[in-house]
């Protein structure tokens, strides 16, 4: 605790030093934060796991990148106007993100961002935690997921346990290959420009 104390002195946003391969006690931890950690334990899908305050900023995610080595991709929830039809999109953060240009691709027009109320019934997160883990809840398959090819071919991924208070680095493969197979999704790849052009 002192630690973490005299880190907040020098650097207002603290994050974990050290990197763990384990699932934390669930003391102190919500449910669906642990449960993000069994899954891939019965799964057998390894990963690096830090902790660190709630992550708010660009400059917060940036800290977080630079310590896990990846990149944590924006995840975006969107829905259709009738919000009949819901969307996690997963891209570059540095990308910028066009309604345009991801409707003409997935033949829905008029997206919006969805709000914390569907979220939380199907995703089971809350804004500010959005991931690509949340699926795991979406057992009615409610929710398309949509992977920017950028993100789709990367080594490595980065994503928070659907809590904004830790972060995993997981093999691309095993999120593709073993946990979407696992809680019964299958990706759309979507190759955006983010070039204003588009619009």
């Amino acid at each position: 605790m002192a630690d973490r104390e005299d880190a907040a002195k020098q650097n207002p946003f603290w994050i974990e030093e050290e990197f763990h391969r384990e699932k934390p006690s669930a003391d102190g931890r919500l449910p669906r934060e642990t449960a993000v950690y069994e899954l891939l334990d019965r799964l057998g899908i390894s990963y690096q796991r830090i902790d660190h305050d709630p992550v708010d900023t660009i400059a917060d995610c940036e800290a977080v990148d630079r310590k896990l080595n990846t990149t944590i991709c924006k995840n975006l929830f969107l829905c259709n106007r009738q919000k009949t039809k819901f969307y996690l999109l997963m891209i570059p953060g540095e990308k910028k993100f066009l309604t345009k240009e991801l409707s003409k691709q997935i033949g829905s027009a008029r997206l919006s961002f969805a709000g914390a109320e569907e979220m939380e019934r199907y995703l089971d997160i809350r804004p500010g935690a959005v991931s690509v883990m949340g699926l795991m809840n979406d057992q009615e398959n409610q929710v398309q997921l949509l992977v920017d090819r950028e993100v789709f071919e990367a080594q490595t991924v980065g994503c928070h346990p659907c809590v904004n208070t830790a972060s995993l680095k997981l093999k691309a493969s095993d999120l593709w290959e073993k946990f979407l197979p696992a809680v019964g999704h299958v990706p759309q790849v979507v190759e955006l420009t983010g070039e204003a052009g588009e619009e």
